[in-house]
């Protein structure tokens, strides 16, 4: 067994066990050996249940299944002693001479530390976001942006070759609902007054939008309100009241609703690019629906389908039979005035994904969107394509608390809480960091004031707390850091020190759990767990003392543990400061 090997230990004692199996049972017993870290260290470093899980089969008590096991481990020199706990628990405790290089195994590979080759560099695809670019992002997109990008860095950093896409729906009925409501505004600040209808887009950038309109096209867009509204069916009837004037301005404008709705998606794009930026998610690719009609991919998709018999015609429209395949009922794909459905460029674009060779999809959805699932695997299942190459996160919802209250947001009225607002009032890290203390499809409470408070009840001030007090403990050595690589490390013995060794060499399996579950929160959650156990060994223990090889020995250990700190913190797109 290597000692400097981050995460082979593991391995290592699970091999020791398959070899005990052998020996006790004949013919062996095929069962998976999980290993667990014991909540308390006076449990050792490792524990597993394989007795108990072999009771039944060998028909024994799993005491007795335990000892014979321990019996017959083979001989390791990096392990300390085993012991059998309660019911028929073997607890691993490793030798301090084991555990100790890797404080030096960390100086030296830096940011390098927990990165490994799992992925093999397989090519996967993060599509998330992909909100329609109809207004400012709200706290909800900032829950998926904070997500994907996570999880992007996460599978990264085990090895995949990863692909950060935005999907935007830039083509379709939302975008010219947004050119009718930054027109109906462009003619209410010229003197026209028309009816703003109450299912157009209500908030005020779309005023912004309107006079910036005005300024650089003068009056060039007017026109009468009689002629706006003539055929227009009653307010009673919104949906198609809300058509009927977007067909008008289409009849009255021409080429020039083009123009404004170019003009329109153009500003909001821009804004969501620089939100997003300023959030510190950044893409890849920025794909266009509206480029899957312009190269015919649509056309090409639907036509695939049709050739496999998948399509056919009813009431005027043209329906996938995707009830075959697992979707609950048959879904249309083109209606009876021709257009397509927002599900026919949906199947174009996953089947331009896989046309673009990568290995594995990843799409993070709102959990709205659950029961859309179903329907877009029915549709690779019917091209002939895996769809277990796709795989689907859904992202619930933030709620903001604020004072303890409920933050009320309405969409519909404009009134939602912006991303923007949002990282204005608690900062990037903050809203990057309490955005993942849950797995992405469970619900989030988003406490305001917590995430604004300098406490140690702020899981993310907690964190950087402690690496801004390494950084002080260095400012008041100030010796040089890197020769601390080479400091004997045999003087940490203590409990404390022990504990954190063993939390340091399990970072590389975290990220590796991380990448596997698609669960960035696990990195959060290490963070947490080991910004304790430092804070804990920090108020116990003085680091500076006068005794030159125990100094240097807690000193590469601290700074074993910023390292470890900065290098979580960077997976989730959270900075690690020097000062607090």
């Amino acid at each position: 067994m290597n000692p400097e090997s981050p995460t082979g230990h593991k391995e290592c004692i699970a091999e020791l066990l398959s070899a005990a199996l052998r020996k006790i049972s004949a013919p062996p017993v095929t069962t998976s050996i999980v290993l667990e870290r014991p909540k308390l260290p006076r449990h050792g470093d490792y524990s597993c249940s394989i007795a108990l899980q072999l009771a039944k089969s060998l028909k024994c008590a799993p005491r007795d299944i335990a000892a014979r096991v321990v019996a017959a481990l083979p001989a390791a020199p990096w392990l300390e002693k085993t012991e059998i706990a309660g019911a028929g628990f073997i607890n691993f405790f490793l030798k301090a001479s084991f555990k100790q290089p890797i404080v030096g195994y960390i100086l030296r590979t830096r940011n390098a530390y927990g990165k490994s080759t799992l992925g093999q560099n397989r090519k996967v695809q993060v599509e998330f976001v992909s909100a329609n670019p109809t207004g400012p992002l709200h706290v909800g997109h900032g829950r998926g942006a904070a997500f994907g990008a996570s999880l992007a860095n996460v599978l990264d950093a085990a090895g995949f070759s990863v692909t950060k896409e935005f999907y935007v729906n830039d083509a379709g009925r939302q975008t010219d609902i947004l050119a009718l409501s930054t027109w109906l505004r462009y003619l209410e600040l010229a003197g026209v007054r028309v009816p703003f209808p109450s299912n157009a887009y209500q908030g005020n950038y779309v005023r912004t939008m309107a006079q910036q309109l005005l300024a650089k096209y003068s009056r060039h867009f007017l026109r009468e309100a009689e002629q706006v509204v003539a055929g227009v069916p009653e307010p009673t009837d919104a949906e198609a009241r809300l058509d009927g004037l977007i067909a008008n301005a289409k009849s009255l404008l021409g080429p020039d609703f083009e123009t404004i709705n170019a003009f329109a998606l153009q500003e909001q794009l821009t804004d969501c690019r620089e939100d997003l930026t300023e959030f510190g998610v950044a893409f890849d690719h920025w794909f266009s629906e509206r480029s899957l009609y312009d190269t015919g991919m649509v056309d090409r998709a639907l036509k695939l389908l049709d050739d496999r018999g998948h399509i056919y015609a009813q009431d005027g429209a043209r329906w996938f039979r995707s009830s075959q395949f697992g979707d609950e009922k048959d879904r249309v794909v083109q209606r009876e005035n021709g257009q397509y459905t927002y599900f026919a460029s949906d199947i174009a674009y996953h089947l331009n994904k896989f046309e673009r060779g990568f290995d594995l999809l990843i799409d993070i959805w709102g959990a709205d969107h659950h029961g859309y699932i179903p329907r877009v695997q029915a549709a690779l299942e019917a091209l002939g394509l895996n769809k277990d190459q796709l795989t689907v996160a859904l992202v619930q919802f933030a709620v903001l608390y604020r004072d303890g209250q409920k933050v009320s947001m309405s969409t519909r009225a404009g009134e939602f809480v912006t991303l923007r607002d949002l990282r204005r009032e608690v900062g990037n890290d903050a809203a990057r960091f309490f955005y993942v203390l849950r797995k992405s499809d469970q619900h989030l409470d988003f406490d305001l004031d917590l995430a604004k408070s300098q406490s140690t009840d702020n899981p993310v001030y907690y964190v950087q707390y402690a690496h801004a007090r390494v950084c002080s403990v260095h400012e008041q050595w100030g010796g040089d850091l890197e020769c601390l690589s080479d400091a004997d490390a045999s003087t940490l013995v203590s409990e404390h020190e022990l504990a954190l060794l063993q939390r340091l060499i399990e970072y590389p399996e975290a990220v590796e759990n991380a990448a596997r579950e698609m669960a960035p929160h696990l990195i959060a959650f290490y963070l947490r767990e080991l910004a304790g156990e430092f804070h804990r060994y920090y108020n116990a223990t003085r680091v500076l003392v006068d005794e030159e090889p125990i100094k240097l020995a807690r000193l590469a250990l601290v700074t074993a543990i910023r390292q470890v700190l900065r290098n979580g913190l960077a997976l989730l797109g959270v900075s690690a400061p020097e000062k607090m």
